[in-house]
């Protein structure tokens, strides 16, 4: 939700002015409306760098969303009516939840479903989550679909944060090797250096090579960080693109380990949320649609996306999923096929995402246990590098003389 100043007239030809908070411009003007004012101007309120960082603050995560769909679940499955659950939970919410709450209440109130209602907030209820209340409300099952949501979220969570928590050591040291590098090339190095020139003595070739990549550092780092700002911008630009972001998912995934990983995790998500969908009632090819759009890797939701296609045209969904072995190992369209005989799809799917979050629990851990003695390595070829280029011109002058 967006905040807008107004200025108007009341109904006594009086100018007034305020703040609203609305979705867009005309949804703005409609609100000031709504209180008997004649629209005089409407403008988006800037952003202040206090307010953005108050929005950071306030901002909705998963863990708010997850609370949230356990609460209601809770609170219509023991009997309440959806208005006095959601009067409930705008009392019990904090900051911007609470705000979206309060909105979504008083649509419901005006006779909007809860889906719909929900649906003004895209940002913060995702396609997935707004067609499984969909169809709960069509099923008249909203309980079941909202238990079984909350579940699926808290799996979620849990499993982003284990990837997370996982990855946090290597980033923490990398991004610590690039700061440490930077101090010591730009005003350590130079000022052990310069005592050697005194000397006038020839100095050995690790020695220069330190010196000169010292030197480039010193006099050129603003060229440094213009080339990594430059890059950084062509590289967005370029993944922008539908080309660009097709070649660097493709290349992501063929990243030793990392690349494995990556595609565990997006497979953990697909796989949970099929099942998710098929299990609330949605049908399979709606829950294909879906899910593809919300895939981040595109060749993921390409093949998806092809998969949707040839089931639309009547091939068996296990077939259309063997078709994209770059996408879907074998292991899933057989556990399909089984799913399609069985007529337990959801359960299926259910398994089968356990199964790969298994897998990427080992591969975190393999990518732990690789990066600490790698980083170990880098860590002591560099001292080493360092140790002989400032040491060994020491060493020769002294046996020199």
């Amino acid at each position: 939700m967006k905040r807008f100043n107004y200025k108007a007239k009341d109904r006594q030809g009086r100018l007034v002015s305020g703040e609203v908070e609305a979705s867009d411009t005309s949804h703005a003007a409609k609100l000031v409306r709504g209180k008997g004012f004649y629209v005089i101007s409407i403008s988006e309120k800037m952003d202040s760098p206090f307010s953005i960082v108050k929005k950071f603050k306030e901002r909705i995560t998963t863990g708010d969303i997850s609370t949230f769909t356990r609460q209601l679940s809770t609170m219509i499955g023991a009997g309440l009516p959806i208005t006095e659950a959601l009067l409930i939970l705008r009392s019990q919410s904090n900051g911007a939840m609470q705000k979206v709450v309060a909105q979504i209440l008083a649509d419901v109130e005006a006779g909007e479903s809860l889906s719909s209602a929900m649906n003004k907030h895209p940002k913060i209820f995702t396609r997935t989550y707004l067609s499984l209340v969909k169809s709960g409300e069509v099923g008249g099952v909203m309980d079941a679909v909202l238990l079984r949501l909350a579940d699926t979220l808290e799996k979620q969570q849990e499993f982003n944060g284990k990837v997370k928590g996982a990855l946090i050591y290597p980033a923490i040291i990398g991004v610590g090797m690039v700061v440490v590098v930077f101090i010591m090339m730009i005003f350590v190095i130079p000022k052990l250096t310069s005592l050697y020139g005194d000397f006038n003595a020839t100095l050995p070739l690790p020695t220069r090579i330190l010196m000169g990549i010292s030197g480039f550092f010193v006099n050129y780092w603003f060229v440094i960080l213009a080339i990594g700002g430059v890059g950084y911008y062509l590289f967005t630009l370029y993944r922008s693109t539908a080309m660009g972001k097709k070649k660097v998912d493709e290349m992501v995934f063929k990243i030793p380990i990392f690349g494995n990983l990556q595609k565990q995790v997006i497979l953990t998500e697909l796989t949970r949320t099929l099942s998710l969908m098929v299990g609330a009632g949605v049908p399979i090819l709606e829950a294909l649609n879906i899910t593809s759009e919300v895939v981040s890797n595109s060749v993921i939701s390409d093949a998806l996306k092809d998969v949707s296609r040839q089931v639309e045209k009547g091939f068996p969904i296990a077939f259309s999923f063997a078709r994209h072995p770059e996408a879907f190992p074998f292991l899933l369209s057989q556990m399909i096929a089984v799913g399609e005989e069985t007529g337990k799809m959801d359960d299926v799917l259910t398994k089968i995402s356990h199964i790969f979050e298994m897998e990427s629990d080992e591969k975190v851990k393999g990518l732990t246990a690789a990066i600490e003695p790698l980083v170990m390595i880098m860590l002591g070829l560099g001292v080493g590098f360092l140790v002989i280029a400032v040491i060994l011109p020491i060493y020769n002058l002294t046996s020199s003389f």
